[in-house]
């Protein structure tokens, strides 16, 4: 009998299960484990495939991540840490990758039997795990590169904003000063003060950029630019911007709430505030601004102004004040010598002693030295500059204030005008407020109302005012405006020269009054007005005007955006018997046509623009001298019959954006017609036959200069007479649903003297400036614009089916157009789902600023190529989807343009150039059968 082991049972496996078992786990794992490593040596190369498939996935996907990187960077903002964290792991893996790929290359093709085996497993073995464990990090790195939902964020705005400077000369010692009050704890308001044009602004500039430059304790510095108009809530808006202090707790509050909320935002903060320009006592504590010096506080907080005005300084409790002084004789030199420049010094030898003479007579003003010395630039005669030493010299160096030693100085630039009417022009931009950017078109108006032009046409006096402001321009007496293009301004210090000059240097101060936010023109102010020649009053703060004022010297008044001005009153033009020129504009409350201008006989320029006033008097034909009247925005303006007709020297009328000329006022057409005088015409027209009457006339269409044409439902087909509106310089398109076409007549030539010339030349729309299209949407293309040679912005908005801008299908378009839109700086394409392409070739577009496209899904390539607005371009503005998605023919070309391009989206509403439609604009045409319209 066989022996049983006493722990083995009846039902007990046997002992060969018990050895059985454990020998085929091991072998089972043994397998796996062999089955494992071998795969990493016979799928060797579908490994390496894979793995070089991935690494083309994410070099891909790091330059689409870069790109969005870029366009965050563009617009200041920072870079999140985990995205660099990730461009180091690749950069780090990258390498790696590539040695383990070129050596898997090396090891696939030493395969043996049949290559089916690696030669060397072991090899082949670690390069395998070498495959597998980066190929788990570039996948790992593929999902962390997918789920960046952003890049980048919106950083805080920088401590210090640096401020444009120039040259700076004379200005060490002071600068070292204020720099060492900076440190010290018991001064924590710091005054500089001197005359105009002094050199405080460029000291506090310097002192701004320092803060850039070196270490220092501040956590903001805040720069504040004031003007005599400047208020706590100016100031407010200045420091809630740059606190970044959020719309939810800024719009609605009131001033005092709104400086609560600067105060426990500064009150934390070591600060140095920078108010520049001061004019009157400013409370800081109402601004918001913790008191200073705070002895018990750690954060020495400090505030420095500028000022023309020594008693502001002791107003505002200033602990250390300073006054700036002018230049030395050597500093003033040096200044002076650098503006007039080398090439008129050397152009005779006895220039730099003239020079030298006449800096004694700068006395040593900054301003003054480069207002002058620009103004003896090009200056290579002795004779020339011995003439302005003594045109100086006229008036004696006694002249109390320092005010008029200014203004004898810069003088000299108004003398060195050469005629009487740019002179008068200059002086005449004294009657607008300072700061204000008037339009160029604007200010010729005016001077064509002054009579400035008088014996010329309108084309004529816009030509020679044009140019008068590019003289004023090149002389440093003008500048170019900030907000929009032709507009220009003039710097105060100027404005205050030119108004002082106005008033004859001082002798008579109440020749010219300029008048701003007045609540109401007190008795004093009125009995000064019987002295005046111009009056200017503007502002939303006047209320009331005099009842019965004595101007019988008045020839120009301005009531300019007056908007809490109701009425008039009823004698108020009783006494006004000279008055030449009246501006009502923009006093937008004003219901009534004012008494009493219809008596103003010698009137040659009447403004009621964007007022509400209902209806013109029959009166007015008493205006026989009237030669500009404008009417732009006056929605609901009644007209009475042959009153227009009646003004017979009337030469400009503008009734644009806003009373459009519909059926039932045709009739206003044939007056404007039988004018014989009349060169000028802007007007807006809501009907087919309503512009059916304008087109039969050649005389209304030579005179056209703005045409917009609102809501015409029946119009299939504009035909546009090249000939006849050689002289339009503005075309809007708004709401023509029907309209398909715009074409371009070169054979109508009419009665025109020498067509001819017009033709050969290539001329037909000459004067054509600005086009703008809006809510076309059965218009296809616009290639008519070829003809534009002189178009300088253009905005196509809501043409549904437009495909494209100018079309080769057409066959208008020739070798001779290839230069199309060469003086195009803006072009402005929205809403528009079936866009395709602006232009087929390449266009240099060599004026080009800023392109807008939002929108437009379809339109997949700009017609640009690396030379394309190489040397103007300022940005262009899309949608983020559209830009990503466009084609370029070469890489570089997109290099070239990422730079410029910025994010943005289309307003709900329109507005450009200061015009506003809404889309809820309608109207009834009653014309049933309308097919084409010809101009």
């Amino acid at each position: 009998m066989t022996k049983v082991h006493p722990f083995v049972t009846a039902s007990s496996p046997s002992i060969a299960s018990f050895c059985l078992c454990p020998v085929l786990d091991v072998l089972t794992r043994l397998y796996a484990c062999t089955a494992k490593h071998a795969a990493k040596i016979f799928h060797l190369q579908q490994d390496l495939e894979f793995l070089r498939d991935r690494m083309v996935e994410l070099k891909n996907l790091r330059e689409d991540v870069w790109a969005r990187v870029q366009i965050a960077q563009q617009q200041n903002m920072r870079v999140r840490g985990e995205v660099g964290n990730w461009y180091r792991k690749i950069d780090s893996v990258r390498f790696r990758v590539e040695q383990i790929l070129e050596q898997g290359d090396l090891e696939v093709e030493k395969k043996c039997l049949g290559s089916c085996c690696p030669k060397n497993f072991w090899s082949s073995f670690k390069l395998g795990k070498k495959v597998s464990g980066n190929t788990i990090t570039i996948v790992n790195l593929l999902g962390e590169g997918r789920n960046f939902d952003s890049v980048a964020y919106r950083a805080p705005r920088v401590r210090v904003d640096e401020m444009p400077i120039g040259h700076t000369v004379g200005l060490g010692w002071l600068y070292e000063k204020v720099c060492s009050c900076l440190t010290e704890d018991k001064v924590g308001i710091i005054g500089l003060y001197g005359t105009g044009g002094v050199g405080k602004t460029t000291l506090m500039k310097k002192i701004n950029n320092e803060f850039l430059k070196t270490k220092h304790q501040f956590g903001v510095v805040i720069w504040v630019s004031l003007s005599k108009q400047a208020s706590v809530r100016t100031a407010q808006e200045v420091i809630r911007n740059k606190l970044q202090i959020p719309d939810s707790e800024w719009q609605g509050r009131t001033e005092d709430e709104r400086a609560r909320e600067i105060f426990n935002i500064m009150k934390t903060k070591r600060f140095v505030l920078l108010l520049d320009d001061v004019w009157q006592r400013l409370d800081l504590s109402e601004i918001g601004v913790p008191p200073l010096p705070v002895l018990d506080d750690q954060n020495k907080s400090k505030v420095i102004i500028t000022t023309r005005f020594m008693r502001i300084c002791s107003d505002m409790e200033v602990q250390a004040t300073f006054k700036v002084n002018c230049l030395t004789r050597e500093e003033a030199l040096a200044l002076f010598l650098k503006k007039v420049g080398e090439d008129t010094l050397s152009s005779y030898p006895d220039i730099p002693n003239l020079a030298e003479a006449m800096t004694e007579r700068c006395q040593g003003l900054p301003l003054a030295l480069v207002t002058v010395g620009r103004a003896m630039a090009n200056r290579n005669t002795p004779q020339e500059w011995e003439q302005a030493i003594q045109e100086l010299e006229k008036n004696p160096s006694e002249i109390s204030g320092v005010e008029n030693q200014l203004f004898d100085v810069l003088k000299l630039s108004y003398d060195s005008i050469r005629d009487d009417i740019t002179k008068s022009c200059f002086l005449y931009l004294s009657v607008f407020p300072k700061e204000y950017e008037v339009r160029n078109d604007e200010l010729i108006e005016h001077w064509i109302g002054e009579g400035f032009f008088d014996g010329k046409d309108i084309y004529e006096a816009r030509r020679r005012g044009h140019k008068i402001i590019e003289d004023l321009k090149n002389a440093c007496l003008l500048e170019a405006g900030d907000g929009f293009k032709e507009h220009i301004k003039m710097h105060d210090v100027i404005r205050d020269m030119a108004l002082w000059i106005a008033q004859e240097c001082g002798n008579r101060m109440n020749k010219t009054l300029v008048c701003e936010s007045l609540r109401f023109v007190d008795i004093g102010r009125v009995t000064s007005w019987k002295e005046a020649e111009r009056i200017s009053l503007w502002g939303r703060n006047i209320e009331k005007l005099p009842e019965t004022p004595q101007c019988s010297n008045l020839q120009t008044l301005f009531v300019r955006e007056c908007t809490e001005l109701k009425t008039f009153p009823s004698g108020f033009f009783q006494f006004m018997p000279l008055i030449r020129v009246l501006n009502l504009s923009a006093t937008h409350r004003l219901t009534e046509f004012p008494a009493g201008i219809e008596r103003l006989i010698n009137l040659e320029y009447l403004n009621l623009s964007m007022t509400c006033i209902q209806q013109l008097p029959t009166e007015i034909m008493n205006l026989a001298k009237l030669r500009c009247l404008l009417l732009d925005s006056m929605h609901s303006l009644i007209i009475p019959p042959n009153l227009v007709s009646s003004l017979s020297s009337l030469q400009l009328f503008s009734m644009y954006d806003g009373n459009a000329l519909s059926t039932y006022r045709q009739a206003l057409l044939g007056e404007l017609e039988s004018i014989e005088l009349l060169d000028e015409l802007s007007l807006s027209f809501r009907s087919v036959e309503a512009l059916n009457r304008l087109l039969s006339s050649y005389k209304l269409q030579r005179c056209m200069r703005r045409l917009s044409l609102n809501d015409c439902r029946k119009l299939f087909c504009l035909e546009l007479s090249s000939l006849s509106l050689s002289y339009l310089e503005t075309l809007c398109l708004f709401n023509c649903l029907q309209l398909e076409d715009v074409r371009v007549n070169i054979e109508r030539a009419y009665d025109i003297p020498n067509p001819e010339l017009i033709l050969r030349n290539k001329q037909y729309f000459g004067k054509l400036r600005d086009v703008k299209i809006w809510s076309c949407p059965k218009l296809q293309n616009l290639t008519w614009l070829v003809h534009a040679a002189g178009l300088e912005s253009l905005s196509i908005q809501s043409c549904e089916s437009m495909k494209e801008v100018i079309s080769h299908d057409d066959g208008a378009l020739t070798s001779e157009h290839v230069r199309v839109f060469t003086r195009l700086t803006t072009i402005v394409l929205g809403g528009m789902p079936l866009l395709e392409s602006i232009y087929q070739g390449t266009l240099l577009f060599p004026a080009l600023e800023v392109m807008c496209v939002i929108n437009c899904p379809k339109l997949g390539r700009l017609p640009f190529d690396a030379n394309s607005a190489a040397k103007t371009l300022k940005k262009i503005e899309g949608d983020i989807d559209w830009w990503y998605g466009l084609q370029w023919e070469h890489e570089t070309i997109e290099l070239t343009f990422i730079k410029y391009f910025s994010l943005q989206y289309l307003a709900d509403a329109i507005h450009v150039s200061g015009i506003f439609f809404e889309a809820s604009m309608t109207v009834i045409i009653s014309n049933p059968n309308p097919t084409r319209l010809v101009f």
